[in-house]
């Protein structure tokens, strides 16, 4: 019975240490991968609606609450400001939608006086030579100067209704948060 104990007592004391050292290396690397997932995947959609600007909007980027998921917990709205000496010319918000095969996640340019600067969809599992057609300039230029008051008044993708539907579904979801937290975000970018 002893040989069971100290055996327990053993694994237990193993199975503790290694929970705290992966802990601990969670916490040391937290940062620094939400730093290359966003550099990657989100930097060339930031890059792609944002143009003019002196600062780097990745390293100046900031968050705001943005409400609470399906399961309670709070969500945050990442807010990529572009800076031209020193003021605030554009930001870059992110959205997303439901598309045909899943979410589409879009990234979505605002100049401060609502004008869109344009859009770039960053993430989407549509359909090649079909939905994937959201992704063409020749439908994403459509969103450039479009304003905060009316961001999906473009033609849709022919034969892409759920993708379509996706992109404009993820444009509201941006342009809403901005219209909705404009004094908050304008504040806080202006730091």
């Amino acid at each position: 019975m002893n040989d069971i104990l100290k055996m327990v007592i053993v694994l237990g004391l193993i199975c503790s240490v290694a929970g705290l050292a992966l802990a601990a290396v969670y916490n040391v690397t937290k940062e620094p991968i939400e730093y290359q997932q966003i550099k990657f995947i989100k930097e060339p959609s930031v890059k792609a609606v944002l143009s003019g600007y002196e600062n780097d909007p990745i390293k100046d980027r900031f968050a705001l609450p943005a409400g609470k998921d399906k399961k309670g917990r709070d969500v945050f709205q990442t807010v990529f400001p572009a800076k031209k000496g020193g003021q605030v010319v554009a930001l870059a918000l992110d959205g997303s939608g439901k598309g045909f095969n899943g979410d589409i996640e879009v990234m979505v340019g605002l100049e401060p006086s609502g004008k869109l600067t344009g859009i770039s969809v960053m993430k989407h599992a549509e359909t090649p030579g079909i939905g994937s057609k959201v992704t063409e300039p020749k439908f994403t230029d459509q969103f450039k100067k479009l304003t905060v008051d009316n961001p999906t008044a473009v033609d849709g993708v022919s034969g892409a209704t759920y993708s379509t539907k996706g992109v404009l579904a993820a444009v509201t979801e941006a342009v809403s948060y901005f219209k909705n937290n404009k004094q908050q975000i304008l504040a806080q970018a202006g730091k």
